[in-house]
């Protein structure tokens, strides 16, 4: 149980490192926020027949939705990290192997709803993509690292 503490700790972590990053990049290059959060939990709520109040009511529910998805993604990656209990291994690789299961997390129920296809990102949508999930990977390993110690 101690184990899962940790790993949603620094999932929660990670996550709020991968938003920094990501508005960050937003602030920089003048790009607007995206959509997916928004779409996927329109769509989710909508396949799952779950009434969230007249239009304006439900977009406001799907702006809180949206984000709070990405968390559980976040700490849920770092959770299935845990259960696979590595043993010790690098700190590379745990960023890396967070780094991909965060992206997986995070791309799967989009995909799987039809709010985006990764098979027909560019190579900007991909590192646009990649970059604040290395810093999700990085900050969740070395969180989940110092609390395990």
């Amino acid at each position: 149980m101690r184990r899962l503490l940790s790993a949603a700790l620094a999932g929660a972590a990670g996550s709020s490192a991968l938003n920094i990053v990501t508005y960050l990049d937003m602030t920089l290059r003048a790009r607007p926020a995206s959509q997916t959060p928004e779409q996927t939990a329109d769509r989710l709520t909508s396949t799952l027949h779950v009434d969230l109040g007249d239009e304006q009511t439900a977009a406001n529910r799907h702006a809180g939705i949206g984000p709070l998805l990405g968390y559980a993604a976040g700490i849920g990656a770092a959770a299935l990290y845990a259960l696979a209990d590595p043993a010790r291994p690098r700190w590379a690789t745990a960023t890396a192997a967070l780094t991909a299961t965060a992206m997986i997390a995070a791309a799967t129920p989009m995909t799987l709803l039809k709010v985006t296809d990764p098979r027909t990102w560019s190579t900007a949508d991909w590192v646009t993509d990649l970059i604040p999930h290395l810093a999700y990977g990085a900050v969740t390993a070395t969180t989940y690292r110092a609390l395990r110690s």
